[in-house]
């Protein structure tokens, strides 16, 4: 199931659980593409969890919408990834130095509450970790 959602006007949610075939991508990628309209400065929160690859016919849906995904990513500054599985935390910052307009962060699930208040800061890049002051000496 790949669900989205628009709590705010600047805010899209997706949320990612299991298999997904080529119908149910198709239709949430559209959800995606509309529910971005419009947006500019836009923070993104993606939630994934029990993740399973998508069929070869989704992954083909994907392939074949990816030149307006692409444009996507100018709507957005920041993008939240919440998963318990580390090598998607690992991609999706990876991701992230490739999108040079878009800052990617990954989460742990249960920390939905620091990922939540990272998108919300002031183009912090990190996730409410203090960094001590820097003085010069």
């Amino acid at each position: 199931m790949l669900s989205v959602s628009k709590p705010s006007a600047n805010r899209v949610d997706i949320e990612l659980s299991g298999a997904l075939d080529a119908e149910a991508m198709r239709a949430a990628l559209d959800h995606l593409i509309e529910k971005s309209e419009g947006i500019t400065q836009g923070k993104m929160l993606y939630r994934i969890s029990d993740f399973e690859m998508p069929t070869l016919g989704a992954m083909a849906v994907e392939f074949h919408r990816m030149p307006k995904l692409f444009s996507l990513t100018s709507h957005f500054d920041k993008c939240a990834v919440l998963s318990d599985t580390a090598w998607i935390r690992t991609a999706a910052e990876i991701e992230g130095t490739v999108i040079p307009s878009l800052v990617i962060k990954s989460f742990a699930l249960a920390d939905s509450k620091a990922a939540e208040a990272w998108l919300e800061g002031g183009g912090e890049e990190n996730s409410g970790e203090e960094e001590e002051e820097n003085f010069p000496v």
